[in-house]
């Protein structure tokens, strides 16, 4: 899932010393999408240019893929998959700051036309998010992001249900603050409240369930999944982690083992060149929020973005402007989920920045 592949962002800061044997094992694990290379090369003159030198677009996917013994074990195999959770990384270009900004899953967009697995092409429609992925994999998400946001996707990378549960043991648990016990028989949790180190198949089943905890949408699920990533980047970027050699390797080998990312980044030394300045980020300027969105229109069970809130943003990220989030829930100029109701122009000559719902790494998940 994404959270994993952030870890990676974090894991990576400390790669530098590892020796040439272990280097070459690490980057090994990595699988270098070549199927998606060729097709974004296919349509690379209608794709957008990237703005601002040295900024970063990462887009993270979620494959909710049964393939595999271990896998399986969520679900039968139906021979396609889709993305179970997406997220558009940006890096500014003096790597100060780093924005996450998750698409739901069933957020209504218009798909181009997609080269299928079996080598046949879809025709372009206008459907819920996560079909992008089942139709034609990573590069058909990533051309669906472009037309959705106009930012240019520089590199992504895919992790499954397995690569997920790996990274957290890795780093033996991630904790996190449950307001009310928690007994779900579908996810297979139960836990009590308070504050609770989640093992790897806890973790998951926290992060994937949605009926039975909070109100039960899956915005309210995106929201636990940004502030259960900032905790796990937390955890990683402790010293604990990063200068014990025990604790490190077996974090880079789960978090590698798990990935699927662009040939440019498929080796350590491409993931590192791209993290490296990523040490000096405070963790409060690590930032999480959902595009703005609201029920979609003609069915209340899915999404549509709310303007010009979702423009305001996506133009922020493109041009490498700061994005400023709060999570004080809905107030004037502020945008996101609980999206006050229709934007107005300032009257005022000089008007501050929006102002998006969301949370920081920084952020005590029982505060």
């Amino acid at each position: 899932m994404r959270i994993t592949a952030f870890g990676v962002t974090g894991v990576l800061m400390a790669a530098g010393g590892v020796g040439w044997a272990v280097y070459a094992k690490l980057s090994g694990n990595i699988t270098p999408d070549e199927a998606a290379a060729a097709e974004l090369a296919r349509y690379d003159r209608e794709r957008p240019t990237s703005l601002v030198k040295d900024a970063r677009n990462i887009l993270l996917i979620g494959s909710d893929s049964r393939e595999g013994t271990d896998n399986a074990r969520y679900g039968r195999d139906s021979g396609t998959e889709r993305s179970d959770t997406t997220i558009l990384l940006h890096l500014s270009a003096g790597r100060d700051n780093a924005t996450a900004v998750s698409i739901p899953r069933d957020l209504m967009v218009n798909l181009p036309a997609c080269r299928r697995p079996d080598g046949s092409r879809s025709v372009p429609r206008f459907a819920m998010f996560n079909q992008a992925f089942q139709l034609g994999g990573s590069a058909c998400t990533i051309r669906t992001v472009e037309k959705l946001t106009d930012i240019r996707v520089d590199h992504h990378v895919v992790v499954d249900f397995h690569g997920f549960k790996e990274m957290v043991d890795a780093v033996d648990g991630v904790e996190v603050c449950l307001r009310q016990p928690i007994n779900d028989r579908a996810a297979k949790l139960r836990l009590p409240a308070g504050r609770v180190t989640l093992n790897g198949e806890q973790a998951l089943g926290y992060v994937r369930a949605r009926k039975t905890l909070g109100d039960g949408s899956d915005t309210e699920r995106m929201e636990r999944q940004q502030r259960f990533l900032g905790a796990l980047v937390n955890k990683v970027r402790s010293n604990d982690v990063l200068l014990n050699p025990a604790k490190l390797y077996p974090v880079l080998d789960a978090a590698t083992s798990s990935l699927t990312t662009d040939p440019e980044l498929a080796s350590l030394r491409g993931l590192y060149a791209l993290v490296r300045g990523l040490r000096d980020i405070p963790m409060e300027q690590v930032q999480f929020l959902t595009v703005p969105r609201e029920s979609y229109a003609y069915d209340a069970n899915r999404d549509q973005l709310v303007e010009p809130a979702a423009k305001r943003l996506f133009e922020r990220l493109r041009t490498d402007t700061p994005v400023v989030v709060e999570d004080n829930g809905p107030r004037e100029g502020a945008y996101g989920d609980s999206y006050p109701g229709p934007f107005h122009e300032p009257t005022v000559t000089v008007s501050p920045p929006p102002t998006f719902r969301g949370n920081t790494a920084a952020e005590d998940t029982c505060g």
